[in-house]
């Protein structure tokens, strides 16, 4: 049986939790997948979990107990081709490690652990967006819009942290695309080109998925675990 770990602080009572549950199980019945998914604190991740799991989900949720434990299991995913899916703050997270580890700023820090720190990758929007729904924009041409079958799309938000508008240059420099924008053109969905699955939005897709209408996000996440080489 392949596994796949979520990773994240753990609380049935959160509705974005509950609905990673529910997503995961939509989209593993209609591709009648043999795969598990377990919960895994990022204060429990350790050298083994490659050992373990085929493909991490970086789930909502964030501050994370483990940092540093959280950033090495994202740079582990981005530098070995192991599918890697981060919705909510775990694309925060998935930026904040490409920040630190592929475009050398080794002090980039998230607003929601140092909101004093010098060099914020992510910051707090001005405005929340924790339980709205709103319009997306996709690239022409990136996987976000293959998976969607669209250039346009409609997701939930649970965040109060994103991109710091401040660094979106500096983040188009390296190799990551940055492929779906909201109306005011702010990022919010991240991809790596020339990986097997290396996707991060800052929406929850897992919030619209239904038993009827898996969330094709979710789905293509676990096909490229399934597809990954044991």
């Amino acid at each position: 049986m392949r596994k796949i770990a979520l990773l994240g602080e753990h609380d049935p009572a959160f509705a974005p939790h509950a609905a990673t549950d529910a997503a995961f199980e939509h989209s593993r019945r209609l591709l009648g997948a043999q795969l598990e998914a377990d919960w895994v604190s990022t204060a429990e991740i350790g050298p083994e979990l490659f050992q373990r799991y085929c493909a991490i989900w970086v789930a909502p949720g964030s501050p994370y107990r483990n940092l540093e434990q959280t950033l090495w299991a994202i740079r582990q995913a981005r530098r070995n081709g192991i599918p890697c899916l981060g919705t909510c703050g775990g694309f925060q997270h998935m930026v904040l490690e490409y920040a630190r580890h592929a475009l050398g700023f080794r002090d980039a820090q998230h607003a929601e652990y140092d909101p004093d720190a010098s060099t914020l990758f992510i910051s707090e929007l001005a405005c929340s967006l924790a339980g709205k729904v709103m319009a997306l924009r996709f690239t022409p041409g990136s996987r976000i819009a293959a998976i969607h079958a669209s250039l346009v799309a409609k997701e939930r938000y649970y965040c109060n942290f994103g991109i710091n508008p401040d660094c979106v240059e500096v983040l188009r420099e390296g190799p990551m695309r940055f492929t779906g924008v909201d109306a005011a053109g702010e990022i919010r969905v991240l991809e790596l080109p020339d990986h097997p699955f290396f996707m991060g939005t800052l929406y929850v897709p897992q919030a619209r998925s239904t038993p009827d209408h898996p969330h094709p996000l979710v789905t293509e996440f676990l096909k490229a675990a399934l597809d990954r080489p044991e």
